[in-house]
């Protein structure tokens, strides 16, 4: 993960987290960290695709961290089906990798996935991932956006519904959050303040019906918008 971190001014409240993994030793290792984390209720873990739906369903957390390489049904799968309930998408999920860009990424994106996360990476980077996703935002640093985009411009430009309602200037900051850079990263830029990039950021969500930021990129993306 490069950098997230929760936005400015967001404060820390009780997050429902499960696990999906099919090592053990990974399940007891977020196990142990989640549960000592101030603000974090660990509600569960699966071992498998199947038995992760089955805990989403029963709990209903906030946050799942998931692996995509796991036995019978896989994370793509589980995201999938996820993003087919209506009464399981209020779930948002983070893939938990090996590797910060591999070929499953730009599927997970497009599944649904909220972000990605190393296995390696350091607990507190976990926790602060956990805290980023449940507020909405998106938790995709800049090489891992410039790798999909790449994926994505191989494909060319789709048309995305609600793209035409979009002012110039929300059309703009749409591009940027493609990037993978933080409100406050595009405000710099741009100079104009935080609060002006997170109004013109969430009207076009609300346009496009994103249900958060990272589908935002996938949008931006797939419309072959860039800065």
């Amino acid at each position: 993960m490069d950098g997230a971190t929760v936005p400015d001014g967001a404060a820390s409240p009780e997050v429902r987290v499960a696990v999906a993994d099919d090592q053990a030793v990974v399940r007891m290792g977020l196990r142990a960290l989640l549960e000592r984390a101030p603000g974090m209720e660990y509600v569960g873990e699966a071992a498998d695709g199947a038995a992760a739906l089955a805990l989403i369903r029963r709990t209903r957390p906030d946050v799942l961290l998931l692996d995509i390489r796991m036995p019978g049904m896989d994370g793509l799968a589980v995201l999938r089906a996820i993003a087919d309930d209506p009464e399981l998408r209020a779930t948002r999920i983070v893939v938990v990798t090996t590797f910060a860009v591999d070929e499953y990424v730009f599927a997970a994106l497009q599944a649904g996935a909220s972000g990605f996360l190393l296995k390696d990476s350091a607990p507190e980077e976990l926790v602060n991932a956990v805290r980023v996703v449940a507020a909405g935002e998106a938790l995709l640093s800049p090489a891992i956006t410039k790798k999909v985009i790449g994926m994505f411009g191989r494909h060319g430009a789709e048309p995305v519904e609600g793209l035409e309602t979009l002012t110039p200037r929300e059309r703009e900051l749409v591009a940027w959050v493609a990037t993978g850079r933080s409100n406050e990263e595009i405000a710099k830029e741009l100079v104009i303040s935080p609060d002006t990039v997170r109004t013109h950021v969430s009207r076009a969500m609300l346009k496009l019906r994103a249900r958060d930021r990272a589908q935002l990129v996938v949008f931006a993306m797939r419309a072959g918008l860039g800065v």
